[in-house]
């Protein structure tokens, strides 16, 4: 028996399948023998499937992490203060300035 080369399956392949097994109108060997695939990768289409699901109803907003506005802010001022103390020390040295 020839060996298969490797599959890749489009998303919409994907979500077909995996709305199948949630259905639950045909077991997940019946869906595997159906489309020629192993009865692994149903289940874990499943699972993400349902994992995923909320994002759909979100609203289109994607949640990302807070921003720390004082953190920020507090990164800023260190940040001057350095530029500043750099400015001077420069300064002083007779070197070749800073600011042009």
């Amino acid at each position: 028996m020839a060996r298969r080369s490797r599959r890749n399956h489009s998303p919409a392949f994907k979500a077909k399948v995996a709305l199948l097994a949630v259905r639950g109108e045909l077991t997940t060997a019946e869906l595997a023998k159906k489309f020629d695939i192993h009865s692994n990768l149903i289940a874990q289409w499943k699972t993400q499937l349902l994992q995923n699901a909320i994002a759909a109803f979100d609203g289109g907003s994607a949640k990302t992490d807070e921003i720390d506005v004082d953190k920020l802010h507090a990164k800023i001022g260190q940040l001057t203060l350095e530029n500043d103390f750099l400015e001077k020390a420069l300064g002083r040295m007779g070197g070749p300035s800073a600011k042009r």
